[in-house]
């Protein structure tokens, strides 16, 4: 889980929102990017990030969702 440190969240930073480490590029902009069919060399090559940063935000969601409470 050493890659979730990678990402941080600070009050200071774009509102608190988690980003990656030392930069302003926020998990969800990374999220909704793959989403859209980017692919990871192509988020690299745009905001100079590494494939680690990448899986960080992957791995961030995920964990954020796994402790998502559902009512139907």
């Amino acid at each position: 889980m050493d890659i979730l440190k990678r990402i941080e969240v600070n009050p200071k930073v774009l509102l608190g929102k988690p980003v990656i480490k030392g930069t302003r590029i926020p998990v969800e902009l990374v999220l909704r990017l793959l989403a859209n069919g980017w692919t990871f060399d192509d988020v690299k090559k745009e905001y100079g990030i590494s494939d680690d940063d990448i899986r960080a935000c992957l791995l961030y969601a995920s964990k954020v969702l796994e402790n998502e409470e559902v009512i139907s």
